[in-house]
């Protein structure tokens, strides 16, 4: 639901940018747009899969004109890419929120299930190669996902932070600001890319609440069903007026808290050779994981830690 949220309250502020449609009537179409691309689905996966590519890319080509108009200090950069900071409380939220957004929880699941009865590996050899493969898939798609991100933040910085505009705290306000700064192409790429981020997150978010779902609790629910349900919380907000950017923010570090539940099974199963066979994690690739995923349990705590008692 979390997942739902911020992709569902996305695209709707997409469509009200692009289209100067009142947020409700924007959240009415983002909900008939969603349905559409899921019908998709009963055709196999293949044709929402490049729906769902063709969205991603909408949204790469649109950051990546936006950096060509924000011109960033590419030496801070590459500095800052290194050498984190926080910034305090609200960086250090934000941050939880980039990290759930990136490596979202669901779609460890997902991808594994879409993935894994498409090539039907024989021998040991043909299983390192489909091994391999499924390795460069992963890369590319966290990589690309990560360079998208930090897209963001660099044009966000380039166009508000230099400029002293330090109180711009609202996806609206960001837009608007935007083409005074940038021109006014920045403005229509922003609510572009913001679009195409809602939809195709919105799609791969249901497929991949039906999978969980049929994998732990053993049963099937219509894929409009689940749908439905999930985008109520998303109308709800809408009609209640609530601060659709924080509650995007907020719905982000929510996956980050579940990031743990998601990627502590993956490095406790990938290691046992009972499971695994001869495909078992080398201890290195097990030490390696284990720390990334207990790095980010300290960071949620710290999150906690800091939100509840710290000064």
């Amino acid at each position: 639901m979390a997942t739902d949220l911020a992709e569902f309250l996305g695209a709707a502020l997409g469509f009200h940018l692009l289209l100067g449609l009142p947020l409700g009537m924007a959240g009415l179409l983002t909900a008939v747009v969603t349905f559409l691309l899921l019908g998709l689905a009963r055709q196999g996966f293949r044709r929402l899969e490049m729906v769902i590519s063709l969205l991603v890319a909408t949204i790469a080509v649109s950051y990546v004109a936006e950096l060509f108009l924000a011109r960033p200090d590419w030496t801070q950069v590459a500095i800052h890419a290194v050498v984190p900071e926080f910034g305090g409380r609200s960086g250090l939220l934000l941050a939880s929120g980039i990290l759930g957004a990136t490596v979202m929880p669901h779609v460890i699941f997902l991808h594994s299930a879409l993935t894994q009865g498409r090539i039907v590996a024989s021998g040991l050899e043909e299983k390192k190669r489909l091994l391999r493969y499924e390795t460069f898939d992963v890369v590319l798609a966290l990589g690309v996902a990560g360079a998208i991100n930090g897209a963001m933040l660099i044009m966000a910085a380039c166009a508000f932070h230099a400029h002293g505009l330090v109180n711009v705290d609202a996806i609206e306000k960001a837009h608007l600001t935007l083409q005074p700064l940038l021109g006014s192409a920045a403005g229509t790429l922003f609510a572009i890319a913001l679009l195409a981020a809602g939809l195709s997150s919105s799609a791969v978010g249901t497929m991949a609440g039906q999978v969980i779902m049929q994998g732990f609790l053993e049963f099937h629910i219509p894929l409009w069903v689940r749908r439905g349900v999930t985008m109520a919380p998303a109308l709800v907000v809408i009609g209640l007026g609530v601060d659709p950017t924080w509650t995007l923010v907020l719905s982000q570090v929510v996956l980050s808290f579940a990031l743990p539940f998601a990627l502590v099974p993956l490095v406790v199963f990938s290691s046992r050779k009972r499971l695994m066979g001869s495909l078992v994690n080398r201890p290195a690739t097990t030490a390696a994981t284990a720390g990334i995923a207990m790095l980010i349990l300290a960071l949620n705590a710290y999150l906690l830690w800091q939100t509840f008692l710290g000064d």
